[in-house]
């Protein structure tokens, strides 16, 4: 605890000098983590295996290039986010100009998550970076290979006066959340989520929380099903379903659901295998985070088989190995043990509809997800839907990629999440939006001075007529 606020305290001795920094200063620190990424690929590679027997390629698709391509953009176009923005006068100003300046807030902290234990950190951290500010970091102690990696990883290209790993379990980011940092951003689930807004509320500490929710897939008459089978099973099996946008849950139109199924079979089984131990054996199908995590799921499938559902597809766990296989339930019902909670694993359900009002109920009934997808060719369709819903982000006849356009914010709503990042928007989060207003020689303000004799209240007259 003592290294803890000895690092603060050199943070916050060194934060006037950081937040200083010009955009080439900073934009070399980008550089320098993009070139170290790439030198030091093999390594993160090993890490991320040994703690989930993650393919080396899905490390690239997933942590590498959207971490490498958020620096990018970053170091595209920040002296352009850098510099102040001018705004317009009001009539009554004449004499004036005003202008936006962004200024790094000071020192943040940014509490990762296991899932994705590279890509979100590194992304919030290179940001931080990018608006001046010093960072703090917390790592997940649930993936310990990745997370010594990250931890030597940064040591060896920042003091700690500037960027900081801590390493330790749930104490020791309780310990951090009571120091009054200028940020807080993290990545995780919703009751954790709550904590860390009620700890922050102590210093008045704005927060972007990056949380999750059971975001729903709808495949109506309209779509090409061979396209939605392709696609909704790489985004809900990649990671073995543990994505914060992952497809929680599919409704299809009734007059497509067995074809749906059908495709969504064979899909899975080119990609991972037909037969159980094909499956089981598979490189390109990683493990689940811990024997906790598994445990919670395979109750839960085994709970929503007991009440009904039907198993199209997998259905084996191996808890030795924490491992369950791609597997998709039929037969479910909005009142199914599956449907209660985010699954956050590799078990797709689903349900049929007959109309709009059915997937409006249910998508309603429940927090606003993270994520909300749409299958159609129905452009009347796809309009209606995405009026009558809301969802931090939306994929049109895709899914999960909109995270992969750093023009796009990233973010939830309610209860999935505060606030977004990605690209300018995550340079804003971490910056304060100084407002700042020159008076010229001109001074309209004089003629508004007490007292209020008819000269001035004619000037007040006049003023409000203009608003007219």
């Amino acid at each position: 605890m003592q290294d803890i606020h000895s690092i603060f305290k050199k943070q916050q001795a060194n934060r006037w000098k950081i937040s200083q920094t010009p955009a080439s200063v900073r934009i070399a620190k980008l550089k320098k983590i993009r070139d170290a990424i790439f030198e030091r690929r093999a390594e993160l590679h090993k890490a991320i295996y040994e703690d989930y027997r993650k393919h080396a390629s899905e490390v690239d698709l997933t942590e590498i290039y959207p971490t490498v391509s958020e620096i990018n953009g970053m170091i595209r176009h920040l002296p352009k986010w850098m510099k102040p923005k001018k705004v317009g006068t009001p009539l009554v100003l004449f004499g004036t100009h005003s202008e936006v300046r962004y200024e790094a807030k000071g020192i943040v902290l940014v509490l990762a998550p296991w899932n994705y234990p590279f890509q979100l950190l590194m992304v919030p951290v290179a940001t931080a970076i990018a608006a001046g500010n010093c960072v703090m970091i917390k790592a997940s102690s649930k993936v310990p290979h990745t997370a010594k990696f990250i931890k030597d990883f940064l040591d060896k290209l920042f003091d700690e006066n500037e960027v900081a790993v801590i390493e330790g379990g749930a104490s020791v980011a309780d310990a951090m959340l009571e120091m009054p940092f200028d940020h807080i951003f993290f990545t995780g689930s919703p009751p954790v989520g709550k904590k860390i807004m009620g700890l922050a509320a102590k210093h008045l500490t704005p927060v972007t929380l990056e949380l999750g929710g059971k975001s729903p897939v709808i495949v109506d008459e309209t779509a090409d099903i061979k396209k939605a089978a392709e696609r909704v099973m790489w985004g809900k099996f990649i990671n073995a379903g543990q994505t914060c946008v992952a497809p929680d849950y599919m409704m299809v139109h009734e007059s497509r659901e067995k074809e749906l199924i059908e495709e969504c079979k064979k899909v899975i089984t080119a990609r991972f295998g037909a037969t159980k131990e094909a499956l089981e054996t598979s490189t390109n199908f990683c493990r689940l985070v811990s024997h906790g995590h598994f445990d919670g799921l395979k109750k839960t499938l085994d709970e929503s088989i007991s009440q009904g559902a039907q198993v199209e597809f997998g259905g084996f766990a191996n808890a030795t190995e924490r491992y369950i296989s791609p597997t998709l339930l039929s037969g479910i019902t909005p009142e199914s043990s599956i449907m209660k909670n985010e699954i956050f694993g590799p078990i797709m359900p689903i349900l049929k509809y007959k109309n709009l009002n059915e997937f409006f109920s249910l998508v309603r009934s429940k927090d606003k997800p993270l994520a909300l997808y749409i299958f159609s060719t129905n452009q009347s369709a796809i309009e209606q839907i995405l009026s009558g819903t809301t969802a931090g982000g939306t994929c049109v006849n895709s899914l999960v990629i909109h995270l992969a356009n750093h023009h796009l914010p990233f973010g939830g709503v309610g209860y999935s999440g505060m606030g977004n990042y990605h690209g300018f928007y995550g340079f804003k989060a971490v910056s304060h939006e100084r407002a700042v207003l020159h008076q010229g020689a001109i001074d309209m303000l004089k003629y508004f001075y007490p007292p209020y004799t008819k000269g001035v209240k004619r000037m007040i007259e006049l003023a409000l007529k203009h608003l007219i």
